[in-house]
């Protein structure tokens, strides 16, 4: 028996418009990481001069781009994937290998690196660390709860995964068949 998915695939887009709205914003961090990475170009080796700070602005960006645009890749299947096999399955299958893939290694992945990360992050929080650089930037510890964060929006966009998978699975709409490449 085929049951109305509508529901499931509705929470899934809210869930995965949460990935959809952090991955555009960061992304304006690579024009200003661009911008401040020529701007350090031209401060050093036309005026002599530069900022601890400046330079370690671009390696924070840097984190940022890669940390927060980790779910967004996911949401557009742009993560590394073995596809000799996968490329040939059915949409059926490819189904069932995310929502298998999902629950068995990206979720328990995602928890076991917030996991370890806690401590981590927590004690930067509790020194509120800075740079080991004179004239750095202040607030490494604001940098390191970005960690966690990454890990939040990257269970958040699993789930969202997990639901568009399920609702292909049991849906009797063969048109819910290109649900992810639609969302």
């Amino acid at each position: 028996m085929r049951l109305n998915t509508a529901w499931i695939i509705k929470l899934a887009e809210k869930l995965e418009n949460i990935s959809v709205w952090s991955g555009r914003l960061i992304s304006w961090l690579v024009l200003l990481m661009v911008f401040v990475t020529f701007s350090i170009v031209v401060l050093r080796y036309g005026f002599s001069t530069g900022w601890i700070a400046m330079q370690e602005s671009v390696v924070y960006m840097y984190a940022l781009v890669f940390l927060i645009g980790i779910p967004y890749t996911l949401k557009y299947d742009g993560h590394v994937r073995v596809d000799i096999f996968y490329s040939k399955m059915t949409p059926r299958n490819k189904a069932w290998v995310n929502l298998f893939g999902t629950v068995l290694l990206l979720l328990p992945v995602t928890l076991f690196i917030a996991w370890v990360s806690w401590d981590y992050v927590i004690a930067s929080w509790e020194m509120r660390e800075e740079s080991g650089e004179a004239g750095g930037l202040p607030g490494v510890y604001l940098l390191k709860a970005n960690i966690l964060l990454m890990t939040l929006l990257l269970i958040i966009e699993g789930i969202s995964q997990f639901l568009f998978n399920l609702a292909f699975l049991l849906s009797a709409d063969k048109s819910v068949s290109n649900i992810q490449e639609a969302s």
